[in-house]
């Protein structure tokens, strides 16, 4: 039987998505290998003549389409898989990979004798330019899906509770690509109005219709939230039925906020069997290294501005520079955490007056306009320059430089469903909830993105973190 072409991707968009990203990639190669050539042989030219260096001008072309011939073989052009998560880029590194030792196999069998500096030059620089080139399409990309546009319309299988918790995900990380065109489900009227955080989304029938419902609705997927009637039997046969009409099937994991490197297939008899690690919350010794260093260095070269700011708070209402904060760290010791003061010497003591205007969610105490900001505390909260000095924290060990917010005894002492997990690790000048919104998150969220940190944590996920800190320090979104 032949199936009916996918609807996931309009095969024309398709089309045009791969050939704009292959010329963007054709065209990046050829700069990596022109500024190669230049810093390798800065006085040859690309002349005709034996002189060093024209060698590499014949072989380059040849290179370059083998490397564009391997990024389209290995499927790094797929539209979807563009424009979120890591599988692009993983893509993306082992086609480069898989460049380079061909063309160290091609070179030592023929006994082509490519400067070696060449070489060393040019691939680094080409994959780096070819993975910034796909952080531009992505860029491109997460901006259209934002304003509504390029977006697969999916159809929502499942209980209530799973319908509510993926489509909430789905609604909030537009960038993904996915909108929620509608909702099947048994556990509810046809006509129910199901809200899916900001949005909502009606159940247009039960298990029993999807095959109907998802041809008449048109959609590009249907996503199963969670268990259905029938088992895995039936979601096979699902699978197939869906296919032969040009819709795709996608699962969600039960596996929420746990990171792919942590899970790993274990086959039974054609059964996948997921099998997820246990974290690791001890040994970071490159963790700590890492936080010694910048915290060291940091200090040192910020120095002449830390004792700026100083003055300027000094000058600005006579009061003390610094503020401290009994907070807690990891496994409940409690620290005092350093701050450049922001506020009137008397902010404490005003609380309870201000109690009623409390904007914070949970046990969060936030005011966008608090009138207890100093005219100097404004501008360092929108620039975060306030938290400079916690980096004498991070040397002394109590913080790090990544890590989840460090919470006051008042939000422990009513931590619940399982918050109390933050306290695992150390708590971070900079995290996941600090670079996602800060202040704009609500209590529920930034706990999520918290634990989420704790359970995945990697050497690699803080160096992206600390790279993310910059933009999101500069778009001061949440700083208040």
């Amino acid at each position: 039987m032949t199936s009916t072409p996918r609807r996931g991707v309009p095969a024309g968009a398709s089309h045009r998505f791969s050939l704009v990203v292959g010329a963007l990639d054709l065209g990046l190669l050829v700069v990596a290998f022109g500024v190669a050539h230049a810093l390798r042989f800065p006085w040859e030219g690309p002349s005709l003549t034996t002189s060093p260096g024209w060698t590499e001008v014949v072989t380059a072309p040849a290179i370059i389409l083998l490397w564009t011939a391997l990024l389209s073989g290995f499927r790094t052009r797929d539209p979807r898989i563009a424009g979120v998560g890591g599988e692009e880029y993983r893509r993306l590194v082992t086609a480069s990979l898989a460049a380079a030792a061909a063309v160290a196999v091609i070179a030592y069998a023929v006994r082509l004798d490519i400067a070696r500096g060449y070489v060393a030059i040019a691939f680094p620089l080409g994959l780096v330019l070819l993975a910034l080139g796909r952080k531009a399409v992505r860029t491109v990309i997460a901006r259209r899906r934002v304003q509504g546009r390029q977006l697969l319309d999916v159809l929502l299988v499942g209980d209530l509770d799973d319908v509510r918790y993926v489509g909430r995900r789905i609604a909030a990380a537009p960038a993904a690509g996915y909108r929620v065109a509608a909702v099947v489900t048994d556990c509810a009227e046809v006509g129910t109005e199901v809200s899916l955080g900001d949005d909502a989304s009606q159940v247009v029938g039960g298990i029993d219709d999807v095959l109907d419902v998802a041809t008449s609705t048109g959609v590009a997927a249907v996503v199963v939230t969670g268990a259905i009637r029938g088992g895995h039997e039936r979601l096979r046969r699902l699978g197939w039925q869906l296919e032969e009409r040009g819709v795709e099937l996608v699962v969600s994991s039960p596996l929420a906020d746990i990171a792919s490197g942590r899970v790993h297939e274990r086959p039974v008899d054609g059964l996948p069997l997921m099998h997820v690690e246990t974290p690791d919350y001890g040994c970071r010794r490159g963790k700590r290294l890492l936080d010694v260093v910048g915290s060291a260095v940091g200090l040192v070269v910020l120095a002449p501005l830390l004792a700026a700011i100083a003055v300027v708070i000094r000058l600005d209402d006579g009061g003390p520079v610094f503020f401290r904060q009994r907070r807690v760290g990891r496994g409940g010791q409690e620290f005092s955490i350093l701050k450049f003061r922001t506020m009137c010497v008397d902010a404490e003591a005003r609380i309870a007056e201000l109690d009623a205007a409390n904007e914070g969610s949970g046990p969060l105490f936030k005011l966008q306009r608090d009138p207890r900001v100093t005219r100097v505390g404004a501008f360092l909260r929108r620039t975060s320059l306030d938290e400079l000095p916690q980096l004498w924290n991070v040397l002394a060990g109590s913080m790090s430089l990544v890590g989840p917010r460090p919470a006051l005894p008042s939000e422990v002492a009513v931590y619940e469903d399982f918050a109390d997990r933050r306290l695992l690790v150390t708590p971070g000048m900079t995290g996941l909830w600090q670079v996602s919104g800060r202040s704009d998150l609500d209590w529920v969220e930034g706990v999520r993105l918290d634990l989420h940190y704790v359970e995945n944590w990697s050497f690699v996920h803080d160096l992206v973190i600390l790279a993310r800190t910059i933009p999101s320090v500069l778009r001061s979104r949440g700083a208040y």
